[in-house]
């Protein structure tokens, strides 16, 4: 891929998802779409950068995003956080909320979705209280996966085994997967394909608790101002917003105060 391709590949990218590839991702970018390029039997990467271009119908950009999203993920991810998570939702239990709304923002393929909904079963008594996940994704295939809750042995691994054998079963009908989510606990979660670049978001707030780890470290700094500004608009007061351990506000203007690693409060 010569430069002035990859320039226009990182200048679509970048309009469309905020995800900002450098000129270091130049042979990563040719490396994730060769397959595609050999599919459609195209001689090259600029044959392939018109296509997209002319496409009106957003398919094949959404093909290019899916290939160069990274959507690493597991069960229980940066451990600590769902600690903090399982504390505020007992707090909220005790004050006898009624109505919990949480948002995972970058949900992949549902391991950190499904981690917040197993830990709102331990800790909540959900035949007596409201409670919700919307889980977002600007990639199709990943959450076609997660609406799928099934997962191979090793991913499983993660979660701790009374946690596992409550909320999963054995997958007996997928040969690629060893266990699945149970029904319960997918009915918490709705699925939504979301760009997180693309403003204002069309959610209902408020929102008790957002989710948004290891997503916010591929965008510049002035789109992830305009992130966690509409993060603050959708939060209710009071309201927590956990990043990765990775991420944090530094150079943003916010109205949130730190409550812990990379977690974040909402002022009233």
């Amino acid at each position: 891929m010569d430069k002035t391709t990859f320039q226009g590949f990182s200048q679509l990218i970048y309009r469309e998802s905020g995800i900002v590839l450098p000129p270091e991702k130049l042979s990563l970018l040719s490396s994730r779409i060769q397959k595609r390029l050999n599919e459609l039997d195209l001689k090259n990467e600029d044959e392939y950068l018109k296509i997209i271009e002319l496409d009106v119908s957003g398919e094949e950009l959404a093909r290019l995003i899916d290939a160069i999203s990274t959507n690493v993920t597991y069960f229980y991810r940066e451990a600590s956080h769902f600690e903090i998570y399982s504390e505020i939702l007992v707090a909220w239990a005790r004050e006898n909320r009624q109505k919990i709304k949480v948002w995972c923002g970058a949900a992949s393929s549902g391991e950190e979705p499904y981690t917040l909904a197993f830990e709102a079963a331990r800790n909540l008594d959900l035949n007596k209280q409201d409670f919700k996940i919307l889980a977002t994704d600007i990639c199709s295939k990943v959450l076609n996966k997660a609406i799928a809750a099934e997962y191979r042995k090793d991913i499983v691994e993660k979660i701790p085994t009374g946690i596992r054998t409550r909320f999963m079963q054995p997958c007996s009908d997928n040969p690629h997967a060893a266990w699945k989510v149970k029904s319960e606990i997918k009915d918490l979660v709705l699925f939504k394909k979301l760009n997180l670049v693309s403003f204002p978001y069309s959610l209902k707030g408020p929102i008790d608790i957002i989710f948004c780890r290891n997503v916010m470290i591929y965008f510049d700094v002035a789109t992830r101002a305009r992130i966690i500004k509409e993060f603050s608009r959708l939060l209710g007061p009071g309201g927590y917003l956990f990043l990765s351990h990775s991420e944090n506000l530094l150079g943003i203007e916010h109205d949130f105060e730190k409550v812990g690693a990379s977690v974040f409060k909402k002022r009233m």
